[in-house]
Parts: structure tokens; C-alpha cells; sequence
């Protein structure tokens, strides 16, 4: 790093539309040593936060486990501590799923992410193309743990060339056979040459404007009794499926087909119903229950 963040008005302008805790405060920062969650790092040590910069080599790459060593200078130059992991991730479908579930298993409870609006953005279209509802298309919630999702991807990129921070050049982001690349390189592109604007934006609006719907909508369900078949059957449709959702999160909600033979087994059309992981829901005496075969 060649230049005291401290004295860039660059830094001082993104600080103000990042959404760090007070400074002070312990934090863990994951840092793959791209420049967003490099910009992340010289962020939130400016800000005064006591940093541990978390990197984590999947050794997916040839030559992944030399990006510790353009980590470190910067680390040190912002007093921050660094701590790596290595793990394995096999090749074969499903690459950078599991590649997310690996890192997510060795990075600290609430470690900050370097996401940005772009990312925001492009989660936004991923969901949509998997058939996500409400909330899937909020996206990721704004706050502490990804404090850079006001900024965008070229202002990040920015504050490394403006610090003289040299960043890891990571191929597979330009590897058409993942999703997310796509929707990058070709998807958003193309949105921006049809609308004739920024696309950006506007996504990152629907997702803020749905995550306050989904917050509602969340409370209202959470009043209703799912145990109580004739109260689910008589709420509204949206809110009796969002409470069923709710009620079989596992942590994840099930999808609509299960939520919608759970809602028959309420009206009294069927006694009960597979809901999956070896369970069933049953109704006796107008009561909803979940029952483990196992």
C-alpha cells in the first residue's frame, strides 16, 4: 500500500456511506484479496475498528495459496491481524456452492463480506431465474456484517489503484460456466443497453423496497396459529403460506409445493402429508402437528 488511507478523500467519502459498527469494536473482515474485500479491509480499519482479516484459500486456483502473501503487507499497513485457512473443494458441479459453504464453515460467527451494490444487484437477477419470491429478491440485508453495499464494485476498485494496493487476479470470475459470471458479463450488460440506464440502481431499490414488504408480511404471518387448522385455512392465502414457510424453516423454508399440500391438510382434504426429511404434518382434532417417522 502506498498511500495513508487516512489522509484520502476518496476513503473519507465511501466511510461515509458504509455501514460499520462504532469504532472500537472487534471485528472479523473476509478477505480473498480481491479489491472489494481488500477496499473492506483498509475500510474498516480507518474507521477505526480493531481488525482480523480472514483469508481463506480454497485451492481451486494454481497458485491460490501465494494470495496470503499480497494480503499481508496491507493487513499490516492498517495494523489489522491475518489469519488464513486452507481447504479443499473437489471439482465437479455445484463449484462455487460449495466453495461458499466451505469458507462460511471456517470464517467467525458475523464476519464482514466486501459485497457490494453490484453483488446485490446480480443476486437479485440469480434469484429471480431460480423462481425466488419476495424474500429471495431482497437479497442481502444491508448492515454491519456487508457494510460496502451502498458502494459500487468500481469505486472499490478505485480505492486500490488510489492507495497503490495490488489486488488477486481471480480467473474464475470470468468463467462463463458459473451463474453468477454470466449474469456479470452478459445479463446485466444487456439489461443496461436495453433500458438505457443503469441497472444497478434500480435492482438494489426492489430489493430494499421488498425487504421492508417481507418484513411486514413476516410479522402479520407470525400472528397466525399454524397448529390451529381452522385459523391457517381462514387466513389470507399469501400470509397462510408464509406462516407454514415459517413454521418448516430448517433451516430452510420449503418450497411451494410442500407449503401448499401442508395448507390442504388445514381445509380438511387430506389427513396429512409428507413435508420431507422423513416427517409428515397431521391434523387430529382440528390440530396441525409435525410427526418424525425416523
Amino acid at each position: 500500500m502506498d498511500r495513508d488511507p487516512t489522509r484520502s478523500a476518496l476513503v473519507a467519502g465511501l466511510l461515509a456511506r458504509c455501514t460499520f459498527p462504532d469504532p472500537g469494536t472487534d471485528v472479523s473482515c473476509a478477505v480473498s484479496g480481491g479489491p472489494d474485500s481488500m477496499a473492506l479491509l483498509v475500510l474498516a480499519a480507518t474507521h477505526g475498528l480493531r481488525v482480523t482479516a480472514v483469508h481463506v484459500d480454497h485451492s481451486i486456483r494454481p497458485g491460490s495459496a501465494g494470495d496470503a502473501a499480497l494480503i499481508a503487507p496491507v493487513a499490516a499497513g492498517v495494523c489489522a491481524t491475518l489469519v488464513t485457512h486452507t481447504v479443499t473443494v473437489e471439482s465437479g458441479p455445484n463449484l462455487e456452492a460449495r466453495a461458499r459453504t466451505a469458507r462460511y464453515a471456517v470464517l467467525p460467527d458475523g464476519a464482514m463480506t466486501g459485497h457490494t451494490a453490484d453483488d446485490q444487484a446480480e443476486t437479485v437477477l440469480i434469484n429471480l431465474l431460480r423462481g425466488s419470491g419476495s424474500a429471495g429478491l431482497a437479497a442481502m440485508e444491508p448492515g454491519p456484517r456487508r457494510p460496502l453495499l451502498a458502494l459500487r464494485r468500481e469505486e472499490t476498485h478505485a480505492l486500490c489503484r488510489e492507495l497503490g494496493i495490488v489486488t488477486v487476479t481471480d480467473e474464475t470470475n470470468d468463467d462463463p460456466a458459473h451463474q453468477r459470471n454470466r449474469v456479470r458479463h452478459e445479463l446485466i450488460p444487456l439489461l443496461a443497453s436495453v433500458s438505457r440506464r443503469d441497472p444497478v440502481p434500480l435492482l438494489v431499490r426492489t430489493a430494499d423496497v421488498l425487504r421492508d414488504d417481507d418484513a411486514l408480511l413476516d410479522e402479520l404471518a407470525s400472528h397466525i396459529d399454524v397448529t390451529d387448522a381452522i385459523a391457517l385455512a381462514a387466513a389470507p392465502l399469501p400470509l397462510a403460506r408464509r406462516a407454514v414457510r415459517m413454521w418448516l424453516a430448517d433451516p430452510y423454508p420449503p418450497d411451494l409445493a410442500t407449503v401448499e399440500r401442508v395448507l390442504e391438510v388445514a381445509r380438511g382434504r387430506v389427513p396429512g402429508c409428507d413435508i420431507g426429511g422423513n416427517r409428515q404434518i397431521r391434523r387430529s382434532k382440528q390440530q396441525m402437528s409435525i410427526v418424525n417417522l425416523g
